[in-house]
Formats: structure tokens, sequence, C-alpha cells
């Protein structure tokens, strides 16, 4: 039985309204100006909403957690600011954002009814923590001949899957992209081997965590998201 729900993602961003309109019209999603800073894009669902957060550092190494865009061309990308890293190494083609930060570009013919497709995430062992994100998120997991790990049929998740795949190096800094998870029961979460970064107290409602490879996601409890997406978003 899932212990989580995907609730939504973030984005850390040091100027917020121009990564906020970046975002807004990579993803096909609609900012909204009036949600103030974090700003809010929103989509045909609850669960499609990117919240962009506020943070006073700037990027310093490579995304461990990146997201992987569905689009009709590269050009449309670089129109809004995006810059191309790698274009021949991949069948898909490697931008950057505004503020530097990878992203993947797939693309697609035909109407793209979802831009965002996927996450990926680097991991040391990519086998062993996909199987831990599929047992949380109740999703299927699936051990790729091609040498990584993913997780896709996520309940009520706005995506194709979660990939994880295997890198030399440790996570060494927090994320600047990660989702968050509503839950019914955060002590069978941390049972499972999340750990509490930070509990609830008097300025969060929320439970800031770490995955067992580190990487940070923020535990909603299951009748309380609404505004407390919001404030966790702006805290990171």
């Amino acid at each position: 039985m899932a212990l989580a729900r995907y609730q939504d993602l973030c984005i850390d961003a040091v100027d917020p309204d121009r990564m906020g309109r970046f975002w807004s019209s990579a993803l096909g999603l609609r900012l909204d100006e009036s949600s103030g800073v974090p700003y809010r894009l929103t989509g045909p669902s609850e669960r499609s909403t990117v919240w962009i957060n506020p943070v006073p550092e700037s990027k310093t190494v490579k995304h461990r957690v990146h997201i992987d865009v569905n689009a009709s061309s590269v050009e449309e990308l670089r129109s809004l600011g995006a810059l191309v890293v790698d274009d021949e190494s991949f069948p898909w083609t490697v931008m950057s954002d505004p503020e530097g930060g990878e992203f993947c570009v797939f693309v697609r013919k035909g109407e793209i009814s979802q831009r965002l497709y996927e996450l990926v995430v680097d991991s040391t062992a990519p086998d062993t923590i996909a199987k831990w994100w599929a047992e949380v998120l109740g999703a299927r997991l699936v051990h790729d001949e091609r040498g990584f790990s993913y997780v896709d049929q996520i309940p009520g998740a706005p995506l194709d899957s979660i990939s994880f795949v295997p890198v030399p190096e440790p996570k060494t800094v927090k994320n600047r992209v990660h989702f968050d998870v509503t839950t019914a029961n955060l002590a069978a979460l941390v049972a499972a081997g999340a750990k509490v970064l930070r509990s609830k107290d008097d300025d969060i409602d929320w439970t800031v965590l770490a995955d067992p490879e580190g990487n940070e996601f923020c535990a909603f409890d299951a009748d309380d998201t609404g505004d407390a997406a919001a404030d966790a978003a702006a805290a990171g």
C-alpha cells in the first residue's frame, strides 16, 4: 500500500519572476501572479502545480534532480531564454534554464498534451532508491536494461515517470528541484527510511524529509494541503 501521494513540484530560483515566466511557458502552465512570491504555476489539476521558490543562493553544481520536457522544437525553448548545452551526445537535447539549471528536451511530432515529461534523479544506487520510491508512491518499478531504473504509473502524478540514473558522485548540496507529497501516516514514511530534516513547528505546517539518498521532499498531511503548499515552497 502506498505511503504517500505525489502533490506538486518546486523549483528554486534566485529571480523567481524570470524563472516563473520561463517555466510557465516551458511547461505550458499558467503563471498565477496573484499568488505573490513564491509564484504558483497552475495547470489542469491541483497536482499539475509548480511552485517557483525564491532562494538567495545561486546554482553551484549540476542539478541532481532535473526536469525533462516535451516540446515541438528546441528553438521554442531557446526563444524563451534557454541555452543549448549538448545537442550531439543523446537522442534528446540537454539545455539550461535562465539560471543555468539543466533540463532535457524531447522533440515530439504532433500535438503535445503534456509538457512535463518526467523527472530524472541522479543516484549512486538507482535500483535501490527507485524501489524505495515505487513502494512509497504505490507506483510500478522498472529496472531498465540500459542501466537505470524508473517508476511509472504514479497515482495522481502529472508526468510519465521518475527515472533514477547512475552517477559516481554522492549528493553534496540541497537540490534545487524537488517534489512534495501528501501522507496519512508520517510515522510509517519515516519507518520506511525517510529522514526528518525539520518537523512541524510554529512556522511550518509540513515536515521536511529526505529520502535514503538525501533528496529533500516535503510531506503534508493528506487532509491539509492547499495554502500550506505555498508556504512550503517559500521555505524550500
